[in-house]
């Protein structure tokens, strides 16, 4: 009877766990978003979740480790559990039949993501050139993530496609990771107030006319 006890209280335990850490997440979003990393702290977010200290550390971990799941977590959007590699739209970027198509689709990936972790980002780097070791070891670690993506478009491109002449995947893949960088975003969509349907019209066609031949 005991034994039976323990298998049903389980995913309840489960599932109790996970709605856990959505809170203590949901809250250190909210908190990173209005005081950054340097700003908030362990127990202003035990505090806003309505759990402990302890709680977060057990369910998340430390401050660094809670950046990370927030940034993960919003950069997963309501796919969490899907490798992102896996999903549709990077599928059918892949899959594109042209190099033009294939530049399009990234680019509404590109804008997609921004959406969701663009806040968060620009805090990090701003708040990173402060020196802040954690701040600075997260920031160097999603932008050689980024520049892994990028660099695997730009041979992918190659491979496919062909790239413009005298252009090869290394130089197409620093443009592709300076075109999109968060920085970039930022000055265009919020300081310029370009919104975002004029950005990503404006990247399709910056990397169109910066990486392939005219009418490939």
């Amino acid at each position: 009877m005991e034994r039976a006890k323990r298998g049903y209280s389980s995913p309840l335990r489960a599932e109790q766990s996970l709605d856990t850490r959505r809170r203590v997440l949901a809250a250190a979003t909210a908190l990173l978003l209005e005081h950054g990393y340097l700003g908030t702290t362990l127990a202003a977010v035990a505090r806003a979740a309505g759990v402990s200290v302890q709680t977060v550390y057990n369910t998340v971990g430390g401050k660094p480790a809670l950046l990370r799941a927030v940034y993960d977590t919003a950069l997963a959007g309501e796919d969490e559990p899907v490798p992102m590699a896996a999903r549709p739209p990077f599928r059918a970027m892949i899959e594109a039949d042209s190099g033009p198509s294939c530049l399009g689709r990234y680019a509404r990936i590109a804008r997609t993501l921004h959406e969701r972790v663009l806040p968060l980002v620009v805090m990090v780097l701003a708040q990173a050139a402060t020196g802040d070791p954690d701040l600075r070891a997260f920031a160097d670690t999603i932008e050689a993530e980024r520049a892994a993506g990028t660099a695997q478009l730009a041979r992918h491109l190659d491979a496919r496609f062909g790239l413009r002449p005298g252009l090869d995947p290394a130089a197409a893949a620093d443009q592709l990771w300076a075109l999109t960088a968060p920085e970039l975003a930022d000055r265009l969509v919020n300081r310029r107030q370009w919104g975002w349907d004029r950005f990503e019209q404006w990247l399709v066609t910056t990397l169109t006319q910066a990486l392939l031949e005219p009418d490939r």
